[in-house]
């Protein structure tokens, strides 16, 4: 049974940098004063938990910082969260991906341009909802065609997207606004880390026999990921550890591909394909 892993796959730039920054902030504090994350720093449980045991808090809420250093999660926060933040005196560590800030930009920028601003992405998601704050009152999300809203012939329209959307979406949902009639102004905001992940899992799962991927659930990358890979190979398998895996997936198989979502290190990647070679002897 041969194993391939897709290039490039795993942990992405913005994901190691906010993890460098909350070890960095965890170092100085050395268990003298708290450290926070609101809501987990990246979409990774086992890394999350990992942060934990070194000292690093997981809240929901800035009123449950009492003082200390909060490390904004590599999604972002809202702009009232990071105000709030400021007004109770906390030390900021921003580690919000550079790629989402430069959506948070974007759509700041259509809304001062007098455009109504259209987030292609899932409402709920951390780093949409900081988008969305920056894109003020005239904006909504949206991931479905059905959801465009009714703004009249000619109306001026922005458009960006969550950082992790496929192309395929973001091209649905602007073919359907220009269909309108609207004047649309597009920023792809998709990140290139992004789309090249993609393009490598879909070029492998077009090949194998079984996918793996790795990552947390909750991560939206790494369930997109998921996505493309079954509709390439149906025999395809969504872990966040190499103890997930199951023998009897690999009755018969040839060749196994494998991947990761943005949020998942190198050694997780490591982890399972030592446990498929244990499982191909």
């Amino acid at each position: 049974m041969e194993i391939l892993v897709a290039d490039p796959s795993g942990a992405c730039y913005g994901v190691e940098r906010a993890l460098n920054m909350a070890l960095e902030a965890l170092d100085r504090a050395d268990g003298k004063e708290n450290v926070f994350t609101f809501g987990p720093l990246i979409h990774n449980p086992i890394v999350v938990a990992e942060l934990e045991k070194r000292g690093a808090r997981v809240v929901r809420s800035i009123d449950e910082m009492d003082g200390g250093t909060l490390v904004v999660r590599s999604h972002g926060i809202t702009r009232g969260q990071y105000e709030e933040a400021q007004q109770r005196g906390l030390h900021i560590v921003n580690a919000t991906c550079p790629h989402v800030r430069r959506v948070q930009q974007a759509a700041a920028q259509l809304t001062a341009d007098g455009r109504f601003v259209i987030i292609v992405g899932e409402k709920g998601h951390p780093e949409v909802e900081g988008i969305l704050s920056h894109a003020g009152s005239l904006a909504t999300i949206l991931l479905d065609v059905d959801e465009i809203p009714d703004l009249g012939e000619g109306a001026r329209v922005g458009v960006v997207v969550q950082t992790t959307q496929s192309p395929a979406k973001l091209a649905e949902i602007v073919a359907a606004l220009e269909k309108r009639g609207y004047d649309v102004e597009v920023h792809d905001t998709i990140c290139a880390a992004t789309r090249k992940r993609q393009e490598a899992a879909l070029r492998l799962a077009e090949r194998a026999d079984v996918m793996i991927v790795i990552g947390g659930r909750i991560s939206g990358n790494t369930r997109r990921l998921v996505e493309i890979c079954a509709e390439a190979c149906p025999r395809t398998h969504h872990i966040e550890t190499s103890d997930e895996l199951e023998s009897a997936w690999f009755a018969g198989v040839e060749l196994v591909g494998v991947t990761a979502g943005a949020s998942t290190p190198r050694e997780h990647i490591d982890a399972v394909v030592t446990a498929l070679g244990d499982i191909a002897r």
